[in-house]
Parts: structure tokens; C-alpha cells; sequence
């Protein structure tokens, strides 16, 4: 009797297993089947629920993996590094989404050739994206620009506050934003003033007037250079008589400072005081001069022309 029970009790669990198993087999077959034989294509629930799994552990893994790679990073090279990390974890899924697929036993060939002539359509409308997110790379890991570089893209100086994997933005003196696409630090010729250190050389250009104490001028171009705090004593100012101009000697005063971002104010600064010691000294920035010669051309005179004698009919 006790066999028998436990006999028909295996047999129930056999039923109920394979039932159950085949129902769950059915639900996750269950969707939407296109095709037939090799090329076909099948979305089902199961496939579904694999690339859910398979997302779920490639997030998990590109995680740890990012830790692992920026646990000993300072925090600015730990945001580039994550910008980057942003574009391979794209790839990555990309990969994962085709390598499910074809182990789920769908035929992806037939899906690349459809989707071939979309993708050459896509790479060619998105050149400029391509082009601006490898340069953002490059410029990322290189280190060819940092935040807080001073720089100069088509007349206009900025300087950088973000770097992001597609654009770079910076603040122009006037305190507006530039938002510049990466491709052109790699393509055009642009102007970085603080790459290899953060201290710079200006200058402030004056001319003066022909006969002026030229040992005196430099002196006065020296003093208002040292009176400024901004400017580094060390490398020292120093003054170049440029030229002999058409109306002016033409003088330079060149100076060194750390922060180039605020050199118009400083030039400015310096201009006035050049101003104010001149007039002290009778020193006379003179303005381009032309002379002018007015030649009063005389009027022709029109002499008539004498009138032939006749020719004498009295022969």
C-alpha cells in the first residue's frame, strides 16, 4: 500500500513538473515570429527576458570595472574618465545585443545586410558627431587641453570650464558662453595660452613724438610696469624701441603675468598711467600727420587762330 502511494505520488510530481516546464517553455516562445526556417527572426518573451539579464550583468560588470580604473584617480581626471567610459559602455551593449541574439538562434546576417545601407546612411549624416566624439577622446586622454586652459578659437578667448566627450565649453572675457566641437582642436590651428605653464607674455605698444628723451620714455614704460601687482617681477618687464615709425618712435613695453584672462583690464590700467606720466614729462604722443600739397594748375588760353589772308582774285 505504501508503494503504492508513493508510486502514484511520483508520478503526479513527473506530470506537474513537465506540465509546468512546458508552460513556461510556451509563454517564453510566445511573440512575434517573422520568417521561416534560417532566415527567420523571432522576438519572444524569452529572447526578452535574456537581453534583460544580459544587460543587467553587463551594467553590473562595466561598474565594478570603472571603480577598479578610477579608485586611485584625482577627481578631474575621474570625470574625463567617465566621459570616455560613457562611449565604450555604448559599444559594449551594442556588442551584447548581437551576441544574445545570436546565441538565442536568431540569424543576425540577414539583420546586418537589411540594415546595411541605414547604417553607411547614418555614418555619413553623422560624420561630424563621429569625428567630434573620437577628437573628445583624444583630447581626453592625451591631455592636450585641461580645465582652466586659456584658449583662442577664431578670434575669440575663452576659458575652459567643461570638457565633455562631443563639445568644449568655455567663458569669454565678456562672460559669455562658447561652445566649441571638439573636432576643431584637432583640425584647426588654435591658440592655447596656458598648455605648457600659466605664465604669459603682453605688451602695451606707444609711440612718441620725434625728439623726445628716448632713456626717459623707457624709464616711465619700466615704472608703470612695476607699479602694477599683477605683474610678475620676476621674469622682469622689459622695453623695446620698436621702430622709427612715419609720424612716431615706436616703443613696447612687454611684462609677464599669471593670469591672461584679465589682460585687457591690466592693459588698460597701464595705458592710463602711461598717459598720466607722459603729460607730467612733456613727453607728446602725437597722432599720424599728412601733408598735403594743393597745386593750383592755371587755365589754358584759348588763342584764336588768325585768319588766312584771302588770296588776291585781282589777277
Amino acid at each position: 500500500m505504501v508503494k503504492i502511494l508513493i508510486m502514484q505520488d511520483n508520478k503526479v510530481q513527473d506530470i506537474l513538473e513537465t506540465n509546468i516546464w512546458d508552460s513556461i517553455l510556451k509563454v517564453l516562445d510566445m511573440g512575434i515570429h517573422l520568417g521561416h526556417g534560417d532566415n527567420a527572426i523571432n522576438i519572444t518573451i524569452g529572447l526578452l527576458l535574456l537581453l534583460s539579464l544580459a544587460f543587467v550583468a553587463t551594467t553590473f560588470l562595466l561598474k565594478w570595472l570603472r571603480y577598479l580604473l578610477t579608485r586611485k584617480m584625482e577627481g578631474e581626471d575621474k570625470l574625463k574618465f567617465i566621459s570616455v567610459f560613457k562611449f565604450i559602455k555604448y559599444v559594449v551593449y551594442m556588442v551584447v545585443i548581437i551576441v544574445t541574439m545570436s546565441a538565442a538562434g536568431i540569424n543576425i546576417t540577414l539583420l546586418i545586410t537589411a540594415s546595411a545601407a541605414l547604417f553607411v546612411g547614418l555614418g555619413l549624416a553623422l560624420q561630424d558627431l563621429f569625428q567630434d566624439i573620437i577628437a573628445g577622446i583624444f583630447i581626453i586622454l592625451d591631455k592636450s587641453l585641461n580645465v582652466g586652459d586659456i584658449v583662442d578659437v577664431d578670434g575669440k578667448v575663452g576659458k575652459v570650464f567643461d570638457i565633455k566627450l562631443r563639445t568644449t565649453r568655455a567663458i569669454t572675457r565678456d562672460d559669455k558662453v562658447i561652445i566649441i566641437p571638439n573636432h576643431k582642436f584637432i583640425s584647426d590651428v588654435i591658440y592655447n595660452y596656458t598648455q605648457n605653464h600659466k605664465t604669459t607674455r603682453e605688451g602695451v605698444t606707444v609711440g612718441v613724438a620725434y625728439g623726445s628723451d628716448v632713456q626717459l620714455v623707457t624709464e616711465i614704460l619700466l615704472q608703470c610696469a612695476q607699479e602694477q601687482n599683477s605683474i610678475l617681477k620676476n621674469p622682469k618687464p622689459f622695453v623695446f624701441f620698436d621702430d622709427f615709425g612715419d609720424s612716431a618712435l615706436v616703443f613696447t613695453l612687454h611684462f609677464f603675468i599669471s593670469d591672461v584672462f584679465t589682460v585687457l583690464r591690466l592693459k588698460s590700467r597701464i595705458r592710463y598711467r602711461i598717459d598720466a606720466l607722459f603729460r607730467e614729462h612733456d613727453i607728446t604722443i602725437p597722432f599720424p600727420q599728412r601733408d598735403v600739397h594743393i597745386y593750383q594748375s592755371r587755365p589754358l588760353q584759348h588763342s584764336s587762330v588768325p585768319n588766312k589772308p584771302k588770296a588776291d582774285q585781282s589777277l
